[in-house]
């Protein structure tokens, strides 16, 4: 049983951790601007709201599948949608400036910088409605899988496994990206604020899309 749910934990930690999400973007973007502490820090962000998820989604478990189908799931997306338009655009439009990127080494040495990256990450994945409906499938998974009586510490150490899939391999992202620092121009910098706040518009528009196809009736496409 133990094994199975390791396994099967990994496995599903692999495949959530290669979904190009919106905050694999900016976990990206942080690690080649700001370095490695400051990518874990936005990642520790992350992670605390995905725990904040699970524990809504395991103790609300009934409310959330119902959520997932009703009117107030378009409302939720909508907003989410809204508030991931508004960060996609501040960060197409952010300036660089020819000297930040080589004095970010100094600024970054302000623990506060670090706490402004921590609730940054909490936020950006707290705005996505779509996260505690993937853990909620994910838990789903994870019972209707085991042929044995599934406990509460099953599913605790089923998740915990999938947490730490999650942040290792969201580690060595953050490595592999630190390793192109030397490489980056500001012009490359100005191509990456583009390139990150054209999905997180992206992301945001297709929100509120479905949000409004739910409301006239369309259904629920994700």
């Amino acid at each position: 049983m133990v094994f199975q749910l390791v396994l099967k934990g990994v496995v599903t930690g692999l495949i959530l951790s290669i979904m190009l999400g919106p905050a694999f973007f900016v976990l990206l973007e942080t690690s080649i601007r700001k370095g490695i502490r400051a990518a874990l820090a936005f990642d520790a962000g992350v992670i605390l709201s995905d725990i904040v998820y699970i524990v809504i989604a395991y103790v609300f478990i009934k409310q959330v599948a119902e959520l997932s189908t009703g009117e107030d799931n378009a409302l939720i997306k909508f907003i989410g949608g809204v508030l991931f338009i508004v960060y996609g655009a501040i960060t197409f439009f952010k300036k660089v400036g020819t000297t930040k990127f080589s004095k970010e080494s100094k600024t970054m040495r302000n623990s506060k910088d670090y706490w402004v990256l921590f609730v940054k990450g909490l936020i950006l994945n707290l705005a996505n409605p779509l996260v505690i409906f993937y853990w909620f499938s994910v838990m789903a998974l994870g019972k209707t899988a085991s042929s044995e009586t599934f406990t509460g510490w099953d599913m605790f150490f089923y998740l915990s496994i999938i947490l730490i899939t999650f942040f290792s391999i969201d580690v060595l992202k953050i490595i592999g990206a630190k390793k192109l620092r030397p490489f980056i121009t500001t012009s490359v910098l100005k191509s990456l604020n583009r390139i990150t706040g054209s999905v997180l518009f992206t992301f945001g528009l297709v929100l509120i899309v479905n949000s409004v196809l739910m409301w006239f009736g369309y259904g629920n496409y994700f």
